[in-house]
């Protein structure tokens, strides 16, 4: 690899062998180098491959304003994230998430925290998620001594979230929101408490989170078998007329067209909380 431009010490950009720019960590790796030199491959610690020039463009211009830190920091929590998950995450998220690690220290140390509204949904909602982002902040506990709240856990896991689903943050919000409402249709529908620990709670949640997934990106199940509605609509008539509620709210609220079969497969996953 070639240094195609230096970003600061720490950091260079280059070409890879099919002429894609990359941006290349390593500490040192940019100090007094040139245009054109060869990259020596025992100072490599991290190479970005980001989808598409604008990104790279957008990730080159943060790393000039932040400390090598912040971004290994960042990179640690990502990769932490990887493995835990054993899930695809768009690489956009090294873009997203250090600007949003570096701005959160930025805030700290100027006594600018602010609470995340949505911390209960997302313990609830994104439970192995939490768990990176609970990771994230004792590791910056752990580098930069530096003790966030478990707010900032709650928002570096919609991060991770926004990378599973591949869509914009604001969309991973209303996901999010659209999970709870659910849920609350749910309970009111059936005058009940759901048990948040329970196997059918959790598969619920899944279902839920899937669903949503399959909306946002416009893809949802349409097998076009008119038998299996009416089978689960004769076999779990109450589930089936929850669920048809549930689809009236999401149309409404957030004008997006449910399937009839996304209809009773949701209705299958509300008996399993209901019986």
């Amino acid at each position: 690899m070639k240094i195609e431009k230096i970003i600061n010490n720490n950091v260079v950009s280059a070409l890879d062998s099919d002429g894609t720019e990359i941006v290349v960590m390593g500490r040192g790796i940019g100090y007094r180098v040139k245009h054109g030199m060869e990259i020596p491959k025992d100072k490599v610690e991290k190479i970005f491959r980001l989808e598409n020039p604008g990104i790279v463009s957008k990730f080159r211009n943060l790393l000039t304003q932040m400390p090598l830190e912040h971004l290994q920091i960042s990179t640690e929590i990502i990769d932490y994230a990887k493995n835990v998950l054993n899930r695809k995450l768009n690489q956009n998220i090294y873009l997203t998430l250090t600007d949003h690690i570096n701005f959160s220290i930025e805030r700290y140390q100027k006594k600018m925290m602010f609470a995340n509204p949505l911390i209960r949904e997302v313990k609830r909602f994104y439970r192995e998620e939490y768990l990176v982002g609970e990771y994230a902040i004792a590791l910056m506990e752990n580098k930069l001594g530096i003790r966030f709240p478990a707010d900032e856990a709650a928002s570096i896991a919609l991060h991770i979230v926004n990378a599973e689903y591949n869509i914009q943050m604001r969309d991973t919000i209303d996901i999010t929101n659209l999970i709870q409402e659910v849920m609350e249709i749910i309970r009111a529908y059936f005058h009940m408490e759901l048990d948040e620990m329970s196997l059918g709670y959790e598969r619920l949640v899944t279902h839920l989170r899937f669903l949503a997934e399959r909306i946002y990106c416009k893809e949802l199940l349409d097998g076009e078998i008119p038998e299996f509605s009416d089978i689960i609509a004769r076999t779990y008539p109450e589930e089936y007329q929850c669920s048809l509620k549930v689809r009236e709210h999401i149309e409404r609220v957030y004008e997006h067209y449910v399937t009839d079969e996304e209809v009773s497969y949701l209705a299958v996953h509300i008996r399993r909380v209901h019986v």
